[in-house]
């Protein structure tokens, strides 16, 4: 009895530390998603529904939109403040200065990039993807990462096709502008997670484009540049990867605040 008491008593405790850990969650999480520009260019975060069954979604512990979320936001903003002429808000360690963007209000136009990061593991309603295709069609830029696998990818289409039913998937070619715009990429390699990569995944830059040959969705498929940039100060991430991914990165935003 009295360890089926304590064993009882130890369940509520974790349950109250987790709905208090939610709420408190909710609260940064709403009062950053009301935050207005403050700069010319800010890291912004798509916040999204995990998809069922995925792996965040059957875990109960955080969702997939906030992986690596504050470090990589922290990291690369430092990047494209030394390495670009763009006036940027800089992100402290506990995302202040980042904006996290819900497509149920209409802040996300108020920002010309978007990254949105396990797009394997999103799910987005008809409501949100009408939100998301205006915004694109208005000029906006989505740049998804951190999905692997054919698995992922379905998930991802699945919602993606709710977006651009009527546009079609191409692979980026290397001699594409937005490898060119301000670092010259030449060599394209597999930017691994801070545990490898997955046996098997070849890695695919590839893009939606406008009617007027606009890239409005970048997609990296089978990498993982959001454990780059969180990991740019790691010595156990191999620095070529980080490097790689800090060029990719500030092509993306360069093309992104150009076109």
């Amino acid at each position: 009895m009295f360890c089926n008491g304590f064993y009882r008593r130890a369940g509520n405790i974790g349950i109250a530390v987790l709905l208090s850990f939610n709420l408190a969650n909710a609260q940064v999480l709403s009062s950053r998603m009301e935050q207005q520009p403050t700069a010319e260019f800010h890291f912004s975060r798509l916040v999204y529904d995990d998809a069922v069954g995925s792996r965040r979604a059957m875990s109960g512990w955080g969702n997939a939109w906030s992986t690596d979320y504050t470090e990589a936001e922290y990291h690369l903003m430092q990047g494209i403040n030394r390495l670009t002429g763009i006036d940027v808000e800089l992100v402290e360690y506990n995302g202040d200065g980042g904006r996290l963007i819900s497509l149920k209000n209409d802040a996300i136009f108020d920002y010309p990039w978007l990254y949105a990061v396990e797009v394997g593991q999103w799910h987005l309603d008809q409501s949100e993807a009408t939100k998301l295709r205006a915004y694109l069609d208005r000029g906006g830029f989505l740049l998804v990462d951190d999905f692997w696998g054919e698995d992922e990818w379905a998930v991802f289409i699945e919602s993606m096709r709710r977006v651009f039913p009527d546009r079609s998937i191409i692979d980026l070619p290397i001699d594409h502008e937005i490898m060119h715009i301000h670092f010259d990429i030449v060599e394209r390699f597999q930017i691994p997670g801070m545990n490898g990569s997955r046996p098997g995944t070849t890695p695919r830059w590839r893009a939606i484009f406008d009617d007027d040959g606009r890239v409005v969705v970048a997609i990296n498929f089978n990498m993982d540049m959001g454990d780059a940039w969180e990991h740019a100060d790691d010595p156990y991430y191999p620095a070529a990867m980080t490097g790689l991914a800090y060029r990719f990165a500030v092509n993306y935003v360069i093309y992104s605040m150009t076109h």
